[in-house]
């Protein structure tokens, strides 16, 4: 039996059987795995409660044939205890799990700038720092980033030139009117600085951005995220009908 422990975020669940559970978890160390926690939909189970979506936990496991097998878990911090009264922040955290299941793939494949995010989105939701979806927006872009997706947000992603224009998702980002695909988007000024803040963490130009330029971003993020990922994020669509304040 080949024991291992790591740290991570358990992104999803299903059921297995009468009694057990499926998780998948993106961990610190190892990346996205799935495991089995035997037992843990019986009310005398030890550690079900802990072994629910946006749950940091400690994990030690033994690998499986097929799938690892729970066999400790302890709790580091229960972001969905400040979730889950929070409509927009919820869903919000239901987008950011989705994601990052969709972004990495492959299972066991060290993900640790991945994983950090993740810790970090959830975080800035759970204590209410920012409007919950500047925070899933800043998640979706830096998440991107790291994964080889970074949108062009200052220069042409065509020719860099500096005058851009408009924003073209499969031209990578902001195109000046030389390079300008057609069917681009044209954003505001403003919405462009947003993102661009968003990417580089500058909160207070975030903070203090208006709700049209901030409805506007969304719009394009998501489809930005949506395009590289080749899948839609299904949580989205509730996320999307709570209006920016």
């Amino acid at each position: 039996m080949s024991l291992y422990r790591d740290e991570g975020v358990v992104l999803r669940t299903h059921k297995l059987g009468e009694a057990d559970r499926i998780i998948t978890v993106l961990t610190k160390r190892t990346g996205k795995i799935r495991g089995v926690a035997k037992g843990v939909r019986r009310t005398t189970s030890r550690f079900g409660a802990r072994l629910e979506p946006f749950t940091h936990v400690d994990l030690q496991l033994h690998t499986g044939r097929t799938l690892d097998v729970v066999t400790q878990v302890e709790t580091i911090h229960p972001y969905g205890e400040a979730l889950v009264a929070d409509y927009p922040r919820y869903t919000a955290g239901i987008a950011m799990l989705e994601t990052a299941d969709r972004l990495i793939v492959g299972e066991k494949e060290p993900a640790l700038r991945q994983f950090l995010l993740l810790v970090g989105g959830l975080r800035a939701l759970a204590a209410a720092e920012h409007e919950a979806r500047l925070v899933l927006d800043a998640y979706f872009l830096r998440s991107l980033a790291v994964a080889g997706y970074a949108p062009a947000l200052d220069t042409c992603a065509r020719c860099q030139a500096t005058a851009v224009r408009a924003f073209a998702i499969v031209a990578g980002g902001v195109v000046c009117g030389n390079c300008r695909p057609a069917g681009a988007a044209v954003p505001e000024g403003e919405t462009l600085t947003l993102m661009l803040a968003l990417l580089k963490g500058d909160w207070a130009v975030a903070d203090a951005s208006e709700s049209r330029h901030r409805t506007e971003c969304s719009g394009l993020v998501a489809a930005y995220l949506q395009w590289h990922l080749e899948h839609g994020i299904r949580s989205l669509r509730h996320v999307e009908r709570e209006p920016a304040t």
